[in-house]
């Protein structure tokens, strides 16, 4: 294996292992199959980051087509940074995945599930790597469409109706996107971002560039559950099998994130985007309003996974509040928050998958007491929870300063009070789970629970240990976020 095909490598090697798993039909083999493909999928990304932040962009040209007229994978900083979270995500994941599947999914559906989720990781890889904005539609339904199978594959029969409206959701986001897409290719000629990003300041910003923008900003933004695009959000987060909810909530929205990123600053431009079009008022609005207005709701959800779902919506929304900031400590938050809460989450639902491994449930008025049987478990969904409202020494606390540190160079001083404001409601839902897991008297089901296996344990732990040691020291996330940063207000160089 040469160093010069692990672009296409990144993509092709989760691809075989879902055809592999598909084939096998059995459970265990299959989780063999994913466990090797998802383990070689970080050792990748990270060598691909090594020689970026060393050499520069990585260009990669599929099929011998020379971009821009074939098939392009670029790799620089900011997708390198994605690629490694993505990657790492699915590695940890894959220990975990085991019990917890072997629980929740009948056997003969188990190869199923693992097909689907490397299918997921290699959709979602595949948009973050591309240089193509059709191919990147092709990998947003490769995602899509496997993500609505790993949903329908929970046990409760909500799970097929949460599948049904993410798919009508999704539906409609995939068609807003390629349809700015193709509006682009009818002005521009071309699908290659690099090259987009060239043409379009020399055609200048006409009414089709205006609408394709407005397509696509629509489009990426039901994907990531912007608010209040997010209603499909809740229910596919509390009704999918523990693992998958795990894999999505760290992942699936970020990328998203990530691509719209990449279209604003990268393909279209700081000024048309943020200058020219109101764009930052509206982001403004809709983040502040995610910011809150899901936190409030998060305080009055009894089912932990709908409270975890919504503080996501929130969280969303601190990234999206970074975007619009549109300077560097903005975007730098924005992309330092994409990581820290992508393991924040992971490490929470990890949290819930272990508590409903051993109760069968995730409903906070199932767990009193809890904490006294499973203080491991709890203890670990603790820290993911004051990293989450955003504690000194965890990895909340620095992506929150970035955001603090944008508001004021803007001068919005008043921005900085809400975001510590709305940090402030995740006390209050934080809190309700210490309280009824520490504080109260253990009924008679968490009285007989105990710690998951270590399978489940450890993968949670590390999460924890990420959460603390990258709260203290920032170099390889804030860092490397502040050189994403850079690449994408400079675009395509």
């Amino acid at each position: 294996m040469t160093t010069a095909n692990l672009p296409a490598l990144q993509v092709v090697i989760p691809l075989v292992a879902a055809i592999i798993c598909a084939f096998l039909r059995n459970g265990t083999l299959a989780w063999g199959v994913s466990l090797i493909a998802a383990w070689s999928m970080p050792v990748i990304a990270l060598t691909l980051l090594t020689e970026v932040l060393s050499g520069g962009p990585i260009s990669y040209a599929m099929g011998g087509w020379q971009p821009p007229f074939g098939i392009e994978y670029r790799v620089d900083t900011a997708n390198a940074f994605v690629l490694v979270l993505v990657s790492t995500i699915g590695a940890v994941v894959m220990p975990y995945a085991r019990a917890s599947v072997a629980q929740e999914i009948d056997a003969d559906q188990q190869a199923w599930f693992y097909t689907m989720f490397l299918l997921c990781l290699t959709g979602l890889l595949g948009i973050v790597i591309t240089n193509d904005a059709f191919n990147t539609f092709v990998f947003l339904e490769v995602s899509s469409l496997s993500t609505y199978a790993l949903i329908a594959l929970g046990k409760d029969r909500r799970a097929l109706l949460a599948a049904y409206q993410y798919l009508i959701m999704g539906t409609i986001g995939a068609t807003f996107f390629v349809i700015g897409v193709g509006m682009l290719y009818s002005v521009t000629g071309t699908l290659n971002l690099t090259d987009l990003a060239t043409r379009l300041p020399v055609i200048e910003y006409t009414r089709p560039v205006y609408a394709a923008l407005a397509f696509i900003t629509v489009g990426i933004s039901l994907k990531l559950a912007l608010f209040p695009l997010h209603v499909w959000l809740p229910n596919a987060y509390a009704y999918a099998p523990s693992v998958a909810t795990v894999f999505l909530a760290a992942t699936a929205t970020k990328v998203a994130v990530y691509l719209l990123l990449r279209f604003f600053f990268s393909v279209f431009g700081v000024q048309i985007v943020f200058d020219t079009l109101p764009v930052t008022q509206i982001f403004l609005v809709l983040s502040v309003c995610a910011m809150f207005g899901a936190s409030i709701v998060a305080i009055f959800e009894d089912d932990l996974k709908r409270m975890l779902a919504y503080s996501s919506v929130a969280q969303i929304g601190y990234i999206t509040l970074g975007l619009c900031l549109a300077n560097q400590a903005g975007v730098t938050g924005s992309m330092v928050h994409l990581f820290n809460h992508a393991i924040m989450k992971a490490a929470l639902f990890m949290a819930l998958g272990a508590v409903v491994f051993r109760l069968g449930s995730a409903r906070l008025s199932d767990m009193s007491g809890l904490g006294r049987t499973m203080p491991i478990t709890m203890g670990a969904f603790v820290i993911a929870g004051l990293a989450i409202i955003g504690t000194p020494g965890t990895v909340g606390f620095v992506s929150k300063w970035y955001l603090g540190v944008a508001a004021m160079e803007k001068g919005w001083w008043w921005l900085l009070f809400l975001i510590v404001a709305s940090s402030l409601i995740s006390v209050v839902y934080v809190g309700k789970v210490v309280e009824a897991v520490w504080f109260r008297e253990p009924n008679e089901a968490c009285a007989k629970a105990s710690e998951p296996p270590m399978s489940m344990l450890v993968p949670m732990l590390l999460l924890v240990i990420f959460m603390v040691y990258f709260g203290i020291d920032t170099r390889m996330t804030a860092g490397i976020a502040s050189q994403a940063a850079e690449t994408l207000l400079a675009g395509f160089k």
